[in-house]
């Protein structure tokens, strides 16, 4: 039974490169909370952070931390905890390099890179200021009709995709569920590394029920079980957020001092409820 894929979390953190073009999703669709505990950890640099299409903690938390050089996103937030405060004091104080986006930009790059074209075509940004701060993407005219301009993206292709996923097996593959976004991910991304609640011994590809939301091990370089591996944030129906933690990042993270020492007690513990 194949079982490369399979490794401890500390060697899933290490196949994220310094440097890498790194892909997460958002806060709704499985986000490797524990993963990115070990990248500030073992102290990675120099990160383009793609968010897919936003991001929050996770964000914030690799922002704070110095992980990132570059993020592309459409927006990063806290939503009812408002806002991200260590993006927000990086972009005033001018030490992260943004890529502004939009939620529509970024699904449609990432489906370039799944399809292995090189742009895509993309209405609705004629005319907005996203454009006007974006040179690389691109106004050109239909080839198929006159006097129908149109923007191209160049497609994003990542080194890296990571989450975090409900179920994987021995063989390498991963149980997404409804996630399709994921899957798009994984097909686009050059390597995918995943954290799960748990693995199977079962081959879930032979699932009748769950294979339709599985991805083949064939796209998937690394896995790790861990249990509440996106704590403290909401799992799908696996568990709900833990408000009164994020509400603590929320209040730490307003000042410097303050994220430093959040971050100080949260690398000091390996289990999820440790600063609940």
């Amino acid at each position: 039974m194949p079982t490369a894929p399979l490794c401890e979390l500390p060697a899933l953190a290490a196949m994220i490169m310094d440097g890498a073009k790194l892909a997460v999703p958002s806060d709704n669709s499985g986000v490797a909370m524990a993963a990115t505990r070990e990248l500030v950890r073992r102290g990675a640099r120099g990160l383009h952070l793609v968010c897919v299409p936003v991001s929050g903690m996770q964000a914030d938390v690799m922002i704070g931390a110095g992980l990132l050089s570059t993020i592309e996103t459409s927006a990063v937030s806290l939503a009812e905890f408002g806002v991200a405060p260590r993006f927000t004091a990086a972009l005033r104080d001018k030490k992260l390099r943004m890529l502004e986006s939009t939620c529509p930009a970024i699904h449609a790059a990432l489906q370039a890179a799944q399809k292995g074209v090189p742009f895509t075509p993309l209405r609705g940004l004629i005319g907005s200021d996203v454009l006007t701060h974006r040179p690389d993407w691109k106004v050109i005219d239909n080839p198929f009709q006159t006097d129908d301009p149109i923007v191209v993206l160049p497609a994003i292709q990542p080194d890296i995709a990571l989450f975090h996923a409900p179920l994987a097996d021995r063989y390498g593959n991963v149980f997404i569920g409804r996630w399709r976004e994921l899957l798009t991910l994984a097909h686009a991304a050059r390597r995918t590394v995943v954290t799960v609640e748990r693995i199977t011994d079962h081959n879930l590809l032979e699932d009748i029920e769950r294979s339709p939301g599985v991805i083949p091990a064939l796209y998937v370089s690394g896995i790790a079980e861990v249990e509440r591996g996106a704590w403290p944030l909401r799992f799908g129906a696996e568990y709900p957020a833990d408000e009164p933690a994020i509400e603590n990042y929320a209040a730490a993270a307003r000042t410097k001092a303050g994220f430093e020492s959040w971050l100080e007690a949260w690398l000091a513990h390996d289990s999820a409820q440790a600063l609940a």
